[in-house]
């Protein structure tokens, strides 16, 4: 089911420093100590029919608007990690049921790079850090970048991202390798699979048919290609469509008339020519 209405006006409104919206809390962060102006993160707890949203369970999730892109996962795990042990932090680009998804296996695909402000859930082991979390806005601004766990913004963020965009060869080649085994291994299956089933009828006497042969067809030349394009494009040529504009229908209308014109004006001729050779002439 969609997020309420309330949730969703907030999520379109969150970006404002001010005041928060009702049911909203607001808890002021800041990135750096030198900084001067601090950061508002708005939560509440996230409230969902029992089962509807299987991961983001009701009463023990936390959810947070106003996320910037530069504060991923980890930081907010660390942030909150103060109310209680965080189980664990989905960042999204708007608010939405969610479901449990599986861990990336790739390191070079299949990644999505959010942008703009965000929206997080925070799962909790236990409801009370719920509670916990919303009274932080008591505290003055929390300091979400330290020495140890430094939040990169700016020129340092962007030098991360284009560090961390170099592919290692190695790496990918691996990885590449792997799937394709992986690949191989899963299409070797299936054949022996359907070619043990061929010819074989189900439980109600149907027998699955395949498209393939006793002679699998041979693998394709270059000359055979160049061949085969000719003559589609041959075949194309023939099928072309002629008179495609309305004045060239008109004009070949035109000539054609014209021909029949100039025709049936010979055609008298040679009749009235034919006609006076057949005259009788006794001298």
């Amino acid at each position: 089911p969609a997020p309420p209405r309330a949730e969703k006006m907030a999520a379109a409104t969150g970006r404002a420093a001010g005041a928060a919206p009702p049911g909203y809390t607001a808890l002021a962060v800041k990135f750096a100590e030198r900084q001067r102006s601090h950061h508002c993160l708005l939560v509440k707890e996230h409230q969902v029919r029992e089962g509807a949203d299987t991961a983001h369970p009701p009463r023990r999730t936390l959810f947070v608007l106003n996320v910037p892109p530069y504060c991923g996962p980890d930081s907010l795990s660390r942030l909150f990690s103060r109310c209680g042990h965080v189980q664990s932090v989905d960042i999204r680009d708007k608010a939405g049921p969610g479901e449990k998804k599986d861990k990336l296996a790739s390191k070079f695909f299949d990644h999505k790079t959010l942008k703009g402000f965000q929206v997080a859930y925070v799962v909790f082991r236990k409801p009370a850090a719920v509670q916990a979390a919303k009274a932080l806005s008591q505290e003055g601004p929390l300091l979400i970048s330290t020495e140890s766990h430094p939040v990169k913004t700016g020129i340092s963020k962007w030098i991360a991202s284009y560090e961390a965009s170099i592919v290692d060869p190695k790496e990918l080649k691996a990885e590449v390798d792997a799937y394709m085994q992986d690949y191989d291994k899963k299409m070797a299956e299936e054949e022996a699979k359907a070619a043990k089933e061929e010819g074989v009828p189900d439980e109600e006497g149907w027998v699955k048919v395949t498209r393939k042969g006793r002679k699998p067809g041979l693998p394709r030349t270059e000359a055979a290609n160049l061949r085969l394009l000719e003559k589609e494009k041959q075949k194309r040529a023939r099928k072309e469509l002629l008179n495609f504009y309305a004045w060239q229908h008109r004009e070949t209308k035109r000539e054609h008339i014209a021909q029949l014109r100039k025709k049936f004006e010979e055609d008298k001729q040679r009749i009235a020519l034919m006609r006076a050779q057949r005259k009788f002439r006794p001298y």
